[in-house]
């Protein structure tokens, strides 16, 4: 839905709520072959999930840096929040694409997502039971988003080649900014899932904010295993402006 998102984010003002959204949306032309019944389950469904929560922080971030960063910044950046949303894609990433990366394979197959969706309706982590129909559908929901967001090429086959992937700098500014503004502690903000939905373990996160800090983005300091960090930046939209100049 990346299309679809972009179009949004730029009818979206602050303050908005959903239902103001969907009517800004369907009378602006900018959908003109997508149904006000799908539109509205765009909005409701996708955007608002996604983007709308924590007073609309990811919303406003990606907002605020549409203009002044690359699409593949904005394409990891809908991806993170994505996952948020979704937590069985983000569970999927980690465990089975990310386990599939680092053992040196090449494709993903649709196979190993139906396995993990299977397992986990039996292990308890979805509320009931689900029909085959709906395991194939997540199933190929969960590597088709993964083909959206780059991680693995789009193929009509049964296994898809894992595409190289590499957390970009400013979604690594933003993420870091995005945990402490939502009041993560720094020491736990090294160790959070997000990372690891790029493939980073605690030692790769420190060494990219070290990397960060050079840049003036913050400050951090470590001693032993604990870790503390200055956070100059004090809203969202500073830590945009911040990055437009990177």
């Amino acid at each position: 839905m990346m299309t679809e998102t972009i179009a949004l984010l730029e009818l979206w003002r602050p303050g908005m709520d959903i239902p103001t959204l969907f009517d800004t949306a369907l009378t602006s032309g900018r959908f003109p072959n997508v149904s006000a019944r799908r539109l509205k389950n765009i909005v409701a469904e996708c955007f608002s999930p996604r983007y709308l929560v924590r007073e609309a922080a990811p919303a406003r971030l990606l907002q605020a840096l549409s203009k002044s960063t690359s699409t593949r910044d904005l394409q990891q950046l809908m991806f993170l929040f994505t996952c948020r949303a979704n937590v069985i894609l983000g569970d999927f990433v980690r465990d089975v694409y990310w386990g599939a990366y680092t053992a040196g394979h090449n494709e993903l197959s649709n196979d190993a997502a139906r396995d993990f969706v299977v397992q986990a309706n039996s292990s308890g982590k979805t509320s009931k039971q689900w029909a085959e129909s709906t395991v194939r559908r997540v199933a190929a929901y969960l590597t088709g988003c993964c083909a959206d967001f780059g991680l693995v090429e789009h193929s009509a086959g049964r296994t898809r080649r894992i595409l190289p992937c590499h957390i970009e700098s400013r979604v690594s500014a933003s993420l870091a900014y995005d945990l402490h503004f939502s009041g993560v502690g720094d020491n736990s903000l090294t160790t959070h899932e997000d990372w690891a939905l790029f493939g980073l373990d605690r030692a790769e996160v420190i060494a990219e904010l070290r990397r960060l800090s050079l840049k003036g983005l913050f400050v951090i300091q470590s001693a032993a295993d604990a870790i503390r960090i200055s956070w100059p930046l004090k809203t969202i939209e500073e830590v945009a402006v911040a990055l437009a100049k990177e």
